[in-house]
């Protein structure tokens, strides 16, 4: 909503509150940025100087304060204030910050499915509170509806009608915008919550296509098509168009209600928000997958390509490397040296899936292969040691034990001192 500063003409202080801005102007009057003395911030509707004195328009006035205060719910402006006995009537109610529908859309382009489907359960919503309080706001189109931060709001019941009240329109005339009018409104026939109906399905499709779904034209030719003709939405999301255009019926008595609609677009809204992600996400996979792919190729190529050009030694040195990339205690280098001479005979010189496959028996060969050289190098440490001990031991001795050892038990062979007999 576009905040402009105040004229000359504008009054600065409406009774108790301050104006600071205008917000907009329509038919009935100008709608003013105030506050009170607590700073609260309200927007404030008068009359215009004009109306003020058509006693038909006072009426009107004083219907859209008495819609405004049977409503209770959070999808539309709470009443503040309101003096209908002023020589300019005025009313206050709580100023919602943020864009209508309208301008989002005209500055910022359509609304994904997801936004617009919780955009229309949170209007529906709204609506089941005002047509609890026997009110048809008859005029529900985006310059109405206003996002704020806290969910989107229903503002201006300037034409909304209460059950039991009068019309207020002429014979072959139709009260609201063209393009967002319900048929039975335009045939000038009594309006039920249905034409609200109507109208938010409209306002859905120019949510999601950024147009009327009835095109643009002059009155004449939008009242005619919203009448004879279906209503275009080519342009609306799969998701919604079903709902779109149970909405748009021609006869009141097809349409949705606005508890199912609410419902329904609940449905959707969460369904559309699951998938908005899930279509961004498999394009980044692809890419990440894709690039081991290649270098794994290529790796693979330049591999190949070494092992042919390089021969024995170049295949040595490659077992050597995969050998490094496994490494185990006290088996690296042997393994490297054993694990040398196997591309030249087995399948991975080709870079194909059965190289993959032989890692298992290699590794278990490796284990088997340090299992014997560790068992041998451990016999033949035992071996040396027992060897070395003996001959301490014997180094060891006194000479006198060293020199009965040397002889033979009496009874047997040659006497002491004679020299042994040659082996």
């Amino acid at each position: 909503m576009a905040i402009m500063r105040l004229r000359r003409e504008d009054p600065r202080v409406v009774g108790s509150f301050k104006l600071h801005r205008r917000l907009g102007a329509g038919g009935m009057g100008v709608v003013y940025l105030g506050s009170d003395r607590r700073g609260q911030r309200v927007a404030l509707k008068v009359i215009r100087p004009d109306l003020a004195e058509d006693e038909e328009f006072r009426i009107r006035f004083a219907r859209e304060v008495s819609a405004a205060r049977r409503i209770r719910g959070g999808c539309t402006a709470r009443l503040v204030a309101a003096d209908l006995d002023a020589p300019r009537p005025w009313f206050a109610t709580q100023y919602v910050p943020g864009p209508s529908l309208h301008d989002k859309v005209h500055d910022g382009g359509p609304l994904p499915a997801s936004q617009v489907a919780a955009v229309g359960a949170a209007l529906s919503e709204g609506l089941v509170a005002v047509h609890e309080a026997g009110v048809v706001h008859r005029d529900l189109k985006p310059s109405n509806i206003l996002l704020s931060p806290k969910g989107p709001r229903i503002i201006d019941f300037g034409i909304a009608w209460a059950t039991g009240s009068s019309t207020l329109t002429h014979v072959g005339t139709a009260v609201g915008s063209p393009g967002f009018l319900a048929p039975e409104q335009v045939r000038g026939v009594a309006v039920t919550p249905a034409t609200d109906v109507f109208a938010l399905g409209a306002t859905l499709a120019y949510a999601a296509t950024g147009d009327s779904p009835f095109g643009q034209g002059s009155s004449e030719i939008m009242l005619y098509r919203v009448v004879h003709e279906e209503a275009q939405l080519q342009g609306v999301p799969a998701a919604l168009t079903p709902i779109v255009h149970a909405c748009l019926a021609k006869d009141p008595e097809e349409r949705p209600t606005t508890l199912q609609l609410s419902l329904r677009l609940k449905e959707i809204a969460a369904r559309e928000a699951r998938a908005v992600p899930e279509s961004r996400l498999p394009p980044a996979p692809a890419r990440s997958a894709a690039e081991p792919t290649v270098r794994a190729r290529q790796s693979t190529a330049g591999r190949s390509s070494a092992q042919r050009t390089g021969g024995g030694q170049e295949a040595r040195r490659t077992g050597a490397a995969s050998a490094t990339r496994r490494p185990r205690p006290q088996s690296a280098p042997g393994g490297a040296r054993r694990s040398a001479s196997r591309p030249r005979t087995g399948p991975g010189r080709t870079g194909s899936g059965s190289s993959r496959r032989t890692v298992p028996p290699d590794r278990r060969l490796l284990r088997q292969r340090l299992f014997v050289f560790v068992t041998v190098t451990l016999l033949m440490a035992l071996g040396i040691a027992l060897a070395q001990g003996c001959e301490s031991e014997v180094r060891g001795a006194p000479p006198s034990e060293r020199a009965s050892s040397e002889q033979v038990p009496s009874g047997g062979s040659p006497g002491v001192g004679s020299p042994p007999a040659p082996r």
